[in-house]
Protein backbone atom coordinates (compact mmCIF):
# COMPACT_ATOMS: atom_id res chain seq x y z
CA UNK A 1 0.00 0.00 0.00
CA UNK A 2 1.61 2.92 -1.22
CA UNK A 3 1.90 5.67 2.04
CA UNK A 4 0.05 8.89 1.89
CA UNK A 5 1.89 12.37 0.98
CA UNK A 6 1.23 14.86 3.35
CA UNK A 7 2.82 18.21 2.21
CA UNK A 8 2.71 21.46 4.43
CA UNK A 9 2.79 25.18 2.74
CA UNK A 10 4.02 27.31 5.52
CA UNK A 11 3.46 30.50 2.84
CA UNK A 12 5.21 33.63 4.02
CA UNK A 13 5.40 32.72 7.45
CA UNK A 14 5.99 32.44 10.41
CA UNK A 15 7.29 35.94 11.61
CA UNK A 16 10.44 34.37 13.52
CA UNK A 17 12.62 31.77 13.39
CA UNK A 18 12.33 30.66 16.54
CA UNK A 19 8.76 29.70 15.38
CA UNK A 20 9.26 27.73 13.05
CA UNK A 21 12.17 25.59 14.68
CA UNK A 22 9.07 24.82 17.06
CA UNK A 23 6.74 24.42 14.68
CA UNK A 24 9.06 22.30 12.07
CA UNK A 25 10.12 20.26 15.37
CA UNK A 26 6.71 19.85 16.56
CA UNK A 27 5.71 18.15 13.41
CA UNK A 28 8.86 16.19 12.60
CA UNK A 29 8.05 14.23 16.26
CA UNK A 30 5.04 13.46 15.29
CA UNK A 31 5.90 12.46 11.62
CA UNK A 32 8.45 10.03 12.45
CA UNK A 33 6.60 8.09 14.36
CA UNK A 34 4.19 7.32 11.63
CA UNK A 35 4.71 4.99 9.26
CA UNK A 36 1.96 5.50 6.55
CA UNK A 37 2.65 8.63 5.95
CA UNK A 38 5.02 10.73 4.57
CA UNK A 39 5.53 14.43 5.27
CA UNK A 40 6.95 17.49 3.37
CA UNK A 41 7.29 20.82 5.20
CA UNK A 42 7.38 23.99 2.59
CA UNK A 43 9.32 26.93 4.74
CA UNK A 44 10.12 29.89 3.46
CA UNK A 45 13.90 30.01 1.57
CA UNK A 46 15.43 31.64 4.78
CA UNK A 47 14.53 29.06 7.17
CA UNK A 48 15.37 26.20 4.85
CA UNK A 49 19.23 26.08 6.04
CA UNK A 50 18.46 25.77 10.16
CA UNK A 51 16.34 22.78 9.54
CA UNK A 52 17.54 18.75 8.85
CA UNK A 53 14.94 16.54 7.62
CA UNK A 54 17.71 13.82 6.68
CA UNK A 55 18.04 11.52 9.91
CA UNK A 56 14.10 11.04 9.29
CA UNK A 57 13.54 8.82 6.19
CA UNK A 58 9.74 10.01 6.06
CA UNK A 59 10.33 13.47 7.10
CA UNK A 60 11.61 15.72 3.86
CA UNK A 61 12.22 19.30 2.89
CA UNK A 62 10.29 21.33 0.19
CA UNK A 63 11.11 24.78 -1.57
CA UNK A 64 8.08 27.00 -2.02
CA UNK A 65 9.27 27.89 -5.72
CA UNK A 66 12.19 27.77 -7.62
CA UNK A 67 14.34 29.20 -10.31
CA UNK A 68 15.00 28.07 -13.66
CA UNK A 69 18.26 29.04 -14.18
CA UNK A 70 21.38 27.23 -12.30
CA UNK A 71 22.83 31.03 -11.60
CA UNK A 72 23.50 34.03 -13.65
CA UNK A 73 22.13 37.94 -13.12
CA UNK A 74 18.63 36.89 -11.54
CA UNK A 75 18.43 39.12 -8.36
CA UNK A 76 15.97 37.76 -5.68
CA UNK A 77 16.03 34.21 -7.52
CA UNK A 78 17.20 30.73 -6.11
CA UNK A 79 17.74 28.00 -8.41
CA UNK A 80 17.34 24.48 -7.95
CA UNK A 81 21.04 23.44 -7.49
CA UNK A 82 21.09 25.88 -4.61
CA UNK A 83 18.04 23.87 -3.27
CA UNK A 84 18.93 20.72 -3.67
CA UNK A 85 22.37 21.45 -2.00
CA UNK A 86 20.65 22.42 1.18
CA UNK A 87 18.48 19.25 1.62
CA UNK A 88 15.61 20.16 -0.60
CA UNK A 89 13.64 16.98 -2.04
CA UNK A 90 10.81 19.04 -3.04
CA UNK A 91 9.55 22.06 -5.02
CA UNK A 92 6.28 23.68 -5.03
CA UNK A 93 5.81 24.97 -8.39
CA UNK A 94 2.56 26.58 -10.25
CA UNK A 95 1.01 27.58 -7.17
CA UNK A 96 -2.00 29.78 -7.62
CA UNK A 97 -0.64 32.83 -5.91
CA UNK A 98 2.64 32.60 -7.67
CA UNK A 99 0.16 32.61 -11.24
CA UNK A 100 -1.95 35.07 -9.70
CA UNK A 101 0.26 37.61 -7.74
CA UNK A 102 3.34 37.48 -10.13
CA UNK A 103 1.78 36.47 -12.98
CA UNK A 104 3.49 33.29 -13.72
CA UNK A 105 2.23 31.30 -17.00
CA UNK A 106 2.19 28.05 -18.13
CA UNK A 107 5.38 28.64 -19.78
CA UNK A 108 7.35 30.12 -16.72
CA UNK A 109 6.03 27.11 -14.69
CA UNK A 110 7.24 24.64 -17.13
CA UNK A 111 10.97 26.01 -17.11
CA UNK A 112 11.13 25.55 -13.56
CA UNK A 113 9.45 21.48 -13.57
CA UNK A 114 12.46 21.31 -16.13
CA UNK A 115 14.88 22.90 -13.99
CA UNK A 116 13.40 20.93 -11.07
CA UNK A 117 14.28 17.78 -12.73
CA UNK A 118 17.07 18.54 -14.02
CA UNK A 119 18.56 18.24 -10.11
CA UNK A 120 16.76 15.55 -8.80
CA UNK A 121 14.35 17.69 -7.14
CA UNK A 122 10.12 15.92 -6.88
CA UNK A 123 8.41 19.06 -8.26
CA UNK A 124 4.83 19.64 -6.68
CA UNK A 125 2.66 20.83 -10.11
CA UNK A 126 -0.33 22.65 -9.19
CA UNK A 127 -3.51 22.99 -11.00
CA UNK A 128 -6.48 24.09 -10.62
CA UNK A 129 -9.38 26.09 -11.93
CA UNK A 130 -10.15 29.79 -10.16
CA UNK A 131 -13.94 29.71 -10.63
CA UNK A 132 -16.15 26.68 -9.47
CA UNK A 133 -17.87 26.18 -12.89
CA UNK A 134 -18.19 22.71 -14.17
CA UNK A 135 -18.42 23.94 -17.56
CA UNK A 136 -15.07 25.29 -17.72
CA UNK A 137 -12.90 23.14 -15.34
CA UNK A 138 -11.47 20.69 -17.87
CA UNK A 139 -10.31 22.87 -20.22
CA UNK A 140 -8.03 24.74 -18.03
CA UNK A 141 -6.89 21.58 -16.25
CA UNK A 142 -5.79 20.26 -19.55
CA UNK A 143 -4.00 23.57 -20.55
CA UNK A 144 -2.19 23.92 -17.20
CA UNK A 145 -1.43 20.30 -17.10
CA UNK A 146 -0.36 20.03 -20.83
CA UNK A 147 1.20 23.31 -20.25
CA UNK A 148 3.19 22.60 -17.34
CA UNK A 149 4.21 19.25 -18.52
CA UNK A 150 5.40 20.25 -22.07
CA UNK A 151 8.26 18.17 -23.60
CA UNK A 152 8.39 16.01 -19.96
CA UNK A 153 9.82 12.86 -20.82
CA UNK A 154 8.72 9.32 -19.28
CA UNK A 155 12.42 9.02 -18.05
CA UNK A 156 11.17 11.46 -15.36
CA UNK A 157 7.80 11.87 -15.16
CA UNK A 158 7.79 9.34 -12.31
CA UNK A 159 9.16 12.00 -10.14
CA UNK A 160 6.23 14.38 -10.46
CA UNK A 161 3.49 15.12 -7.76
CA UNK A 162 0.30 16.66 -8.78
CA UNK A 163 -1.68 18.80 -6.60
CA UNK A 164 -4.95 19.87 -7.42
CA UNK A 165 -6.01 22.66 -5.92
CA UNK A 166 -9.05 24.86 -6.62
CA UNK A 167 -8.40 28.60 -6.83
CA UNK A 168 -11.65 29.51 -5.40
CA UNK A 169 -11.24 27.05 -2.16
CA UNK A 170 -7.88 28.44 -0.80
CA UNK A 171 -8.70 29.58 2.21
CA UNK A 172 -12.05 30.30 2.11
CA UNK A 173 -13.13 27.87 4.24
CA UNK A 174 -15.00 26.01 0.65
CA UNK A 175 -13.90 22.87 -0.14
CA UNK A 176 -14.88 20.34 -3.13
CA UNK A 177 -16.98 17.42 -2.38
CA UNK A 178 -15.42 13.91 -2.41
CA UNK A 179 -17.89 13.34 -5.77
CA UNK A 180 -16.23 16.07 -7.83
CA UNK A 181 -12.97 15.09 -6.45
CA UNK A 182 -13.00 11.43 -7.65
CA UNK A 183 -14.00 13.04 -11.08
CA UNK A 184 -11.34 15.28 -11.27
CA UNK A 185 -8.52 12.52 -10.09
CA UNK A 186 -10.08 10.38 -12.85
CA UNK A 187 -9.94 13.21 -15.46
CA UNK A 188 -6.25 13.98 -14.75
CA UNK A 189 -5.12 10.42 -14.81
CA UNK A 190 -6.70 10.24 -18.70
CA UNK A 191 -4.94 13.35 -19.51
CA UNK A 192 -1.58 11.89 -18.05
CA UNK A 193 -2.39 8.72 -19.88
CA UNK A 194 -2.18 10.58 -23.10
CA UNK A 195 1.23 12.08 -22.37
CA UNK A 196 3.03 9.50 -20.65
CA UNK A 197 0.18 5.93 -20.74
CA UNK A 198 -1.45 4.31 -18.55
CA UNK A 199 1.44 2.91 -16.25
CA UNK A 200 2.65 6.23 -15.68
CA UNK A 201 -0.51 7.82 -15.06
CA UNK A 202 -1.77 5.44 -11.87
CA UNK A 203 1.83 6.33 -10.53
CA UNK A 204 1.82 9.70 -10.01
CA UNK A 205 0.68 11.18 -7.25
CA UNK A 206 -2.32 13.18 -6.91
CA UNK A 207 -2.77 15.91 -4.22
CA UNK A 208 -5.75 17.82 -3.10
CA UNK A 209 -5.29 21.44 -1.66
CA UNK A 210 -7.57 23.77 -1.09
CA UNK A 211 -8.74 24.31 2.65
CA UNK A 212 -7.73 21.14 3.73
CA UNK A 213 -7.82 21.08 7.64
CA UNK A 214 -8.16 18.56 10.17
CA UNK A 215 -11.84 18.73 10.27
CA UNK A 216 -12.15 17.41 6.82
CA UNK A 217 -9.16 15.36 5.75
CA UNK A 218 -10.42 12.53 6.16
CA UNK A 219 -13.24 12.91 3.55
CA UNK A 220 -10.71 13.88 0.86
CA UNK A 221 -8.10 10.89 1.80
CA UNK A 222 -10.75 8.70 1.05
CA UNK A 223 -11.33 9.58 -2.19
CA UNK A 224 -9.63 6.78 -4.31
CA UNK A 225 -6.81 8.00 -6.65
CA UNK A 226 -6.16 10.79 -4.10
CA UNK A 227 -2.80 10.12 -2.78
CA UNK A 228 -2.85 13.00 0.25
CA UNK A 229 -2.73 16.64 1.13
CA UNK A 230 -1.05 19.97 -0.08
CA UNK A 231 -2.00 21.68 3.43
CA UNK A 232 -1.83 25.61 3.45
CA UNK A 233 -3.18 27.66 6.47
CA UNK A 234 -3.99 24.80 8.66
CA UNK A 235 0.20 23.59 8.56
CA UNK A 236 1.00 27.06 10.71
CA UNK A 237 -1.05 25.01 13.97
CA UNK A 238 -0.02 22.43 15.38
CA UNK A 239 -3.47 21.56 16.48
CA UNK A 240 -4.65 21.36 13.30
CA UNK A 241 -1.71 19.80 11.34
CA UNK A 242 -0.67 16.77 13.21
CA UNK A 243 -4.17 15.84 13.63
CA UNK A 244 -4.39 15.58 10.29
CA UNK A 245 -0.93 13.45 10.65
CA UNK A 246 -2.41 10.69 12.64
CA UNK A 247 -5.59 10.76 10.34
CA UNK A 248 -3.67 8.81 7.42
Amino acid sequence: MRKKLIIANWKCNPQTLQEAKDLFNAVKRTASKIRRTDVVVCPPFVYLPYFNASKYQNVKLGAQDVFWKDSGAYTGEISAAMLKNIGVKYVIIGHSERRGYFGETDEIVNKKVHSALKHDLKPILCIGERENEIDIFPKIIKRQLYGGLRKVSRKYAANIVLAYEPVWAIGTGKTVNPETLLEMSIYIRKLLAAMFGRDIAFQLPILYGGSADHKNANQFLGVEGIAGLLVGGASLDVKKFIPILKQV
